[in-house]
């Protein structure tokens, strides 16, 4: 059931415009990146590749935690924190 009309969205000019740059941005760090990846050459590519990817997989997590608003923060490994404050 609708309780009110669908509202009407309007593509303006400088909506078109604003997308095409940052495309255009996009685009030229992609390709930025995948030059400085193949620019190492042989055996220490695929290792440089190899952490890209694992940082990649990190920032990812990070992206994603930030859209949803979840900050997490470790709790610190200390006797104290492990036992509770128990003093013998």
């Amino acid at each position: 059931m609708l309780r009110r009309k669908p509202t009407r969205l309007e593509l303006k000019i400088d909506d078109t415009e604003e997308f095409e740059s940052v495309k255009k941005e996009l685009e030229a760090r992609r390709r930025q990146r995948e030059e400085a990846e193949s620019g190492g050459g042989g055996a220490m590519a695929s290792e440089v590749g190899g952490a890209s990817a694992s940082s990649s997989t990190a920032s990812r997590t990070e992206l994603i935690n930030e859209r949803i608003g979840y900050k997490p923060h470790p709790k610190p490994a200390t006797l104290p924190t492990l036992f509770g404050s128990l003093q013998f």
